[in-house]
């Protein structure tokens, strides 16, 4: 029964895939690569060092792959952060976690400093044991190092069987499956829910708000070996 909840971030408990993927357009063209929107929409999940490789020629992204990072780093701060909202009941469900005695953390690519900006958005900051940031994987989803990661981090008694993993895309369930780790699938971030099932959810919801009401018959709640997985 899971001991530890870790969640993604951006199109599972912030609004923020559409900002992300304008960014990554917008910082391509600045380098003269037009990529259609919903083309890079779809990899988004992906850190930059899975993103771009998908977009640029090995040339190409040895050439420019660092700079066109940094632009986007820049360009999300200063132009889309301010626009990132949070998605309903994020911090209700975060505390109906920590009353059940489970363990929360965030696993994801950003960079430490986005990742204060972003607890601070979903006001969550008092309730999160642990993250993990750019700094703490060598590769960025779908590859497992940020779900490892995670997991090393919320103790080292904890098993891949005891955690859940609480994402809106495939690239979230490929990473934690090559983690061991189990994925409860959320469709606020846009991605189909065929898709969802196709990398491996066992359960897919509307978002935080259904999973707080429905808390207590998901594949969340502990002490539930008949938790529903659909």
């Amino acid at each position: 029964m899971p001991k530890a909840i870790i969640f993604d971030i951006d199109g599972t408990i912030l609004d923020s895939v559409d900002l992300h993927a304008q960014a990554w357009r917008e910082a391509l063209q600045q380098f003269d690569h037009d990529i259609p929107f919903d083309d890079i929409r779809a990899q988004i999940g992906k850190g930059g060092d899975q993103l771009l490789p998908v977009f640029l020629r090995p040339e190409e992204l040895k050439e420019k792959g660092k700079d066109i990072q940094e632009f986007r780093a820049r360009l999300f701060k200063e132009k889309y952060l301010p626009e990132v909202k949070p998605f309903p009941r994020v911090r209700e469900l975060f505390q109906l976690v920590k009353a059940h005695g489970q363990k929360t953390a965030l696993a994801s690519s950003a960079k430490e400093d986005e990742l204060k900006d972003f607890k601070r958005i979903a006001n969550i900051q008092d309730l999160v044991e642990t993250e993990t940031s750019s700094a703490d994987a060598e590769r960025s989803k779908p590859h497992p190092d940020i779900f490892e990661a995670a997991l090393n981090r919320l103790g080292d008694d904890l098993r891949p069987e005891e955690a859940i993993v609480v994402g809106d895309s495939p690239h979230d369930a490929e990473g934690a499956k090559r983690a061991g780790l189990r994925t409860v699938g959320v469709l606020c971030g846009g991605f189909p829910e065929s898709a969802l099932r196709d990398a491996g959810c066992i359960a897919i919801f509307g978002g935080p708000e259904d999973l707080l009401r429905e808390y207590d018959e998901s594949p969340l709640a502990p002490g539930r070996a008949d938790a529903k997985s659909d």
